[in-house]
């Protein structure tokens, strides 16, 4: 096997060492691309995530006011059932006092009522003959008539105007807590409407944050990648130069050749490691022994 001039051998070694350089570079700009891309979805997802944040914080307050106004819808419905509660009652002894104001065969106030009703419906939603009209109208007029006597009579009663007067109170007082409740209840519904909105904004920011996040690992792995590619070619560049210093430094002494072995076993290695090859601790040793390295 013929050896190569040294010249020849460093400009060979030279121009493959250049394009392992330039290919190093180009492995460098795109690594230093990506990088900024990286850069860029961090920025993005870090931003989503601020905002969906920032939602969640809101909807939570509107959470806290809505729940608090549920406290007072509770706290004003037991205030409204228990004026119920107490009008019912009153009610209830009303019923008994008007009993008892009445003769015995008398028939009871309520009882006139629920007749009177029976009547007008039945007029309300039947056909009836002019002679079955009038007889019911003349019912329904002789009640009514009745019915206002009956209460006359009851609020001349000291007891019962005094009873009365106490239950329109309590209806007053339980109509007004009932329109608090509604009030309240309403309020709350729009809190809960804007939690609930927050909280899907919140929801859609984190789903485009983690968009962001598989964007940020997908360029960052790329990027890992083309840094792995320039520092594998780095190191080769590196083994070029050391390997071509050698060379020029034995050219530059001028010495003869040491053993033919030593310098034929040099060559092999040469052309292994310009075949793309790594070379071992030893074949190195073998290198700088024939003074190439």
């Amino acid at each position: 096997m013929s050896v190569v001039p040294m010249s020849e051998l460093i400009e060979e070694l030279e121009e493959k060492r250049n394009r392992i350089n330039n290919l190093a570079e180009v492995h460098k700009a795109r690594r230093d691309k990506l990088n900024r891309e990286t850069h860029h979805w961090a920025e993005v997802r870090d931003k989503l995530n601020q905002e969906a944040r920032e939602l969640r914080r809101q909807a939570i307050e509107f959470k806290r006011l809505r729940d608090e106004l549920n406290r007072k819808v509770q706290e004003a419905k037991k205030k409204r059932n228990d004026l119920g509660h107490k009008w019912a009652e009153l009610n209830k002894k009303l019923a008994r006092l008007k009993r008892e104001k009445l003769p015995k065969e008398a028939i009871p106030l309520s009882k006139l009522k629920r007749e009177r009703d029976r009547l007008e419906f039945q007029y309300q939603t039947q056909s009836l003959t002019r002679e079955k009209e009038k007889e019911l109208l003349d019912r329904i007029a002789k009640l009514e008539r009745e019915i206002k006597e009956r209460e006359k009579v009851f609020e001349k009663n000291e007891e019962v105007r005094a009873l009365l007067e106490e239950m329109k109170a309590v209806k007053e007082e339980m109509d007004r807590w009932h329109k608090e409740v509604n009030r309240l209840a309403d309020e709350a519904q729009k809190y809960h409407e804007k939690m609930s909105e927050l909280f899907k904004q919140a929801d859609e920011k984190t789903r485009e944050a983690d968009k962001a996040q598989e964007k940020f690992v997908e360029t960052k792995q790329r990027a890992d990648e083309e840094h792995r590619l320039h520092i594998e070619l780095i190191h080769q560049v590196h083994d070029f130069d050391k390997i071509i210093y050698g060379i020029k430094k034995k050219r530059r002494a001028k010495k003869p050749g040491g053993e033919m072995n030593l310098k034929a076993q040099a060559q092999k290695i040469y052309e292994r490691f310009k075949a793309g090859e790594k070379l071992s601790t030893e074949d190195l040793m073998i290198l700088q022994k024939a003074g190439l390295i």
